[in-house]
């Protein structure tokens, strides 16, 4: 497909997660290299805001609960200043859909599979994920086929596409800092997943902390308060072992990711920081489509992949399946023993 568009302002819309932001950011990047003049807007959730500002290729960051609140006519006339000539609608939104053919975009790209997308996307590439054996990352760029995408990236290729992605370099806290202080190596434990992946189980990663501080590797473990309060009683007590749950804003999170010498965590939004940041990246997932690591695993040089039975017959009849909480202490251990 040739290019059809010469873009100037460019928004992109996804208003999901961390982990599906991190996904998109190649995409960022390759708009600007391939039109390195034009103004890159990404329209996300308030939460994902300290990851996107760590992208210097994004010019402008719009929270998407601001333009919310404000009444529906100047909703519209606060995206028309914006001057946005094309908008891709990568995490599909029906309100934010409506509200940018409101705003008369001349170019508003969306998956074809969203009825919706019928009345206001006037650019509609036929693709699904649903079943693809592509990763996120590669099929966000199926939406910019109009912007002169003709081949998807490989994962490798996306990966490279976020070296410029920086780390913020602030604060933490006291105790955090003064534990960091001892030089040690530091492995971070990410347990929980807010409901958004499979989990390996809190007794596996109770057990994986002993063994690493028993080679004198120190273990933080990371996590929302409400994640701790679930957790905190089970962890340990060992100098070599801190409990940081609960006391870090999302911007300290990623210092302190970038910081570390690795982390462990299922398909969550650390585990895709810690990847891109270049940290030993253990990531533990089901085989399950859509699931599946082929579909979402971390982007990144040091990233590994368990899983617990490649073949597993529930998880291949897409059922109900604890598999993931079989991979064995060991084989992590394993992966970072050597960090």
């Amino acid at each position: 497909m040739k290019n059809e568009i010469n873009p100037k302002t460019i928004l992109i819309s996804r208003t999901d997660s961390i982990g599906d932001v991190v996904l998109t950011l190649p995409c960022c990047v390759w708009i600007k290299r391939q039109f390195p003049d034009c103004k890159l807007l990404f329209l996300g959730n308030s939460y994902t805001k300290p990851v996107l500002r760590c992208l210097p290729e994004i010019d402008e960051i719009l929270d998407w609960k601001d333009i919310q609140n404000l009444p529906l006519q100047e909703r519209v006339r606060f995206i028309k200043e914006k001057n946005i000539d094309t908008a891709i609608h990568i995490f599909p939104n029906k309100e934010i859909a409506s509200l940018l053919r409101r705003a008369q975009i001349p170019h508003r790209i969306g998956t074809s599979h969203r009825v919706y997308h019928l009345l206001t996307c006037n650019l509609r590439p036929n693709f699904t994920r649903k079943n693809s054996e592509l990763h996120e990352s590669q099929l966000n760029f199926e939406l910019l086929r109009h912007l002169g995408v003709k081949t998807l990236p490989s994962i490798a290729e996306n990966s490279a596409f976020l070296s410029s992605f920086q780390a913020p370099t602030i604060d933490l806290p006291q105790d955090i800092s003064t534990f960091l202080a001892t030089g040690n190596k530091t492995i971070l434990l990410h347990p929980k997943s807010q409901g958004s992946a499979l989990e390996w189980g809190v007794s596996n990663y109770v057990t994986l902390a002993k063994k690493l501080v028993e080679n004198g590797i120190q273990v933080i473990f990371t996590g929302t308060e409400k994640e701790g309060s679930q957790f905190r009683s089970q962890i340990p007590v060992h100098p070599f072992i801190l409990d940081s749950t609960g006391k870090l804003y999302l911007d300290q999170l990623i210092t302190l990711i970038a910081t570390a010498n690795g982390l462990v965590a299922c398909s969550t939004g650390p585990l895709h920081i810690a990847g891109i940041l270049g940290k030993t990246t253990i990531g533990l997932f089901s085989p399950r489509k859509p699931i599946h690591p082929g579909r979402w695993r971390a982007l990144g040089q040091h990233v590994s992949i368990l899983v617990h039975d490649e073949k597993c017959p529930k998880c291949a009849k897409k059922q109900v399946c604890d598999c993931i909480e079989h991979i064995s202490v060991n084989r992590v251990f394993e992966q970072l023993i050597h960090v």
